[in-house]
């Protein structure tokens, strides 16, 4: 069983543990994508139209003998209206609110994920494959002390210790408009991921690290296959505490 340096606050040696038999997983970045995409397309929310929309219209066709065609047309003028072909007519095929957008995965198989995932984070080659900047040995295991954290200028300062903090300038610096028709709608701009903190307890250090551009904190047990691999590239920088490397041990 291997094992892996745990760091004070000072970002000095304290000791050693044990890492479960999780980080020994086989990598499967198919099944990591599976559980990703499965993720996403469960939290989506249904849209569509009201089923009268495009009908409420007092169009009527004119009849024949006019020399038109018999398409109806709005009372007070000769604009189309209702049918499909017309210029602002309804919708022929409008998205449906009882469409089923829900994806299934077998539970083996998301369990599975989420340790290749897990696996992928002690990875230096995949994590730096994923465009992280980091001058640590991996996997990052903290002394339990990091979760009692009560500012963001101290979890600046261990980051620093560790050499792992200009991952997070590189998210700040990444922020850009997004390309497409999203940045009309309340999504403008695309965030690079950064760290991600996995603890075994929240003594302050969510409040303290919730700011920082790209950086996420989760409770270990409560771990997912799209936080420890982002947009289904796994291998994201992880900094452990020591309780939550206990805890992975225990499940």
């Amino acid at each position: 069983m291997s094992k892996a340096k745990i760091m004070d606050l000072t970002g000095a040696f304290k000791g050693d543990i044990e890492l479960p038999a999780v980080f020994d997983e086989m990598y499967r970045p198919d099944l990591i994508k599976k559980a990703v995409l499965a993720a996403q397309a469960n939290r989506l929310q249904v849209y569509g139209p009201t089923p009268y929309a495009g009908m409420q219209t007092s169009a009527d066709n004119w009849g024949p003998g006019r020399g038109v065609a018999r398409v109806p047309r709005i009372k007070t003028g000769n604009r189309v209206a209702r049918i499909t072909q017309a210029r602002g007519g309804r919708k022929a095929h409008p998205p449906k609110v009882e469409k089923d957008y829900s994806e299934k995965i077998n539970k083996k198989e998301r369990y599975r994920a989420i340790n290749s995932a897990i696996a992928a984070t002690a990875n230096p080659e995949l994590v730096k494959s994923r465009g992280h900047r980091f001058d640590a040995e991996l996997p990052i295991v903290a002394d339990d002390g990091f979760q009692d954290i009560k500012t963001t200028k101290e979890v600046i300062g261990f980051m620093e210790a560790i050499n792992v903090y200009d991952d997070v300038i590189r998210a700040k610096n990444g922020k850009h408009i997004r390309a497409g028709g999203g940045k009309r709608r309340g999504r403008k701009y695309k965030k690079p991921k950064s760290l991600l903190i996995a603890i075994g307890e929240d003594n302050g250090i969510v409040r303290a690290a919730r700011n920082l551009p790209g950086v996420d904190v989760i409770k270990v047990n409560r771990l997912n296959a799209e936080l420890l691999a982002p947009g289904t590239h796994a291998g994201r920088l992880v900094i452990w505490t020591e309780s939550a490397i206990n805890i992975l041990g225990e499940e």
